[in-house]
């Protein structure tokens, strides 16, 4: 039996040995949707992070009574609750955001990392390492698409925050906040992280 592993362990690996952007490429239909404000990135990111962590946690719990027919279908309904929460909580306190995010905080639900989380992890491991695993995992996911976002919206809207950082005269680059922008944006993170660090043998004889 594997040995398990210690909570230092847990958050690399789902900061950056199996980050789920950088690593799995899991997760791209929010990185390319919601990373041309900051602003939507950040919220889009804490509603994500609530969801895996609170699922894991629960999905655990839950392990040894969930009969295992059925276990997609119940981790489905848990993580659906949780993000009605996140859904209900945003339209109240941030309708502008909320309005701008449209359909996209719904689509948690369907999201592969916060399932195959449940999945892979919490429904074979004790609730505070499940717990640890959600919360490094959504971190690793979250780090990246504020990354990207840091990028898009200076070079798609002049701005950071709302407020204008760009000088007088900058033309805003306006593929940066349509969808081919996060993609290339992206692809060159991932490219150069990957080709910078690399973790696999097939990536280490690439960079050679």
């Amino acid at each position: 039996m594997p040995k398990p592993l210690s909570g230092s362990q847990i958050f690399l690996q789902g900061l950056w040995n199996d980050n789920p952007v950088l690593r799995q490429i899991l997760g791209i239909c929010s990185t390319l949707a919601v990373t041309n404000l900051v602003a939507n990135t950040l919220v889009m990111n804490a509603g994500l992070i609530f969801t895996v962590c609170l699922s894991s946690l629960t999905v655990s719990i839950l392990r040894n009574y969930t009969p295992m027919k059925i276990r997609m279908m119940a981790q489905t309904l848990i993580i659906a609750s949780y993000v009605i929460i996140v859904d209900i909580a945003i339209a109240a306190y941030l309708p502008d955001i909320s309005e701008a995010l449209g359909p996209y905080v719904g689509l948690i639900i369907t999201n592969c990392i916060v399932m195959g989380r449940c999945e892979a992890f919490a429904k074979n491991n004790p609730p505070w390492a499940s717990f640890l695993d959600g919360l490094a995992m959504s971190l690793g996911y979250a780090a990246v698409l504020l990354i990207i976002a840091v990028i898009r919206e200076p070079m798609g809207f002049g701005t950071l925050l709302g407020h204008r950082i760009m000088p007088e005269g900058f033309t805003p680059w306006t593929i940066m906040i349509m969808a081919p922008g996060a993609f290339f944006t992206l692809g060159l993170f991932v490219w150069f992280l990957r080709a910078r660090f690399p973790q696999t043998a097939e990536e280490k004889k690439k960079g050679q």
